[in-house]
C-alpha cells in the first residue's frame, strides 16, 4: 500500500520509479485528469479541468492545466483514459507526478 486508497495494479514490474513495486514515495497533491498525450517514453501528459471564480462578474469560468506525469510499466493507460496522479519527488525537469490508478 502506498498510503492512499487506490487499487494495486495486477501486473508486476521492476521499475525503480514505481510507487507500488519500486522505491518512489508519493506525497502531497492527488489529482484526477484525462490523458491527452502518451507519445513520450514512460511519460504521459494529463489535462486537469477546474472552475475558477471571477469576482468582477460573479461567475465561474472553466480553466485547464496540463501536467507531465511518469507512468510505471505495471499501469497500462492510453490517450483518453481518466487517471489519478499523485505528487512525488522531481523525476526530471518537468515530471513531478506519477500515475497511481486508471479510473
Amino acid at each position: 500500500m502506498i498510503g492512499i486508497e487506490v487499487k494495486e495494479p495486477k501486473k508486476s514490474c521492476n521499475n525503480e520509479k514505481c510507487p507500488f513495486h519500486g522505491t518512489l514515495p508519493v506525497r502531497g497533491k492527488l489529482m484526477e485528469g484525462k490523458i491527452v498525450s502518451d507519445k513520450m517514453n514512460s511519460t504521459v501528459v494529463v489535462k486537469k479541468e477546474y472552475m475558477a471564480k471571477l469576482d468582477k462578474y460573479e461567475r465561474f469560468e472553466k480553466r485547464s492545466t496540463k501536467v507531465s506525469a511518469h507512468i510505471p510499466d505495471c499501469i497500462t493507460a492510453k490517450t483518453g483514459d481518466s487517471v489519478k496522479i499523485m505528487e512525488c519527488r522531481p523525476l526530471s525537469k518537468t515530471k513531478k507526478f506519477v500515475v497511481v490508478e486508471v479510473i
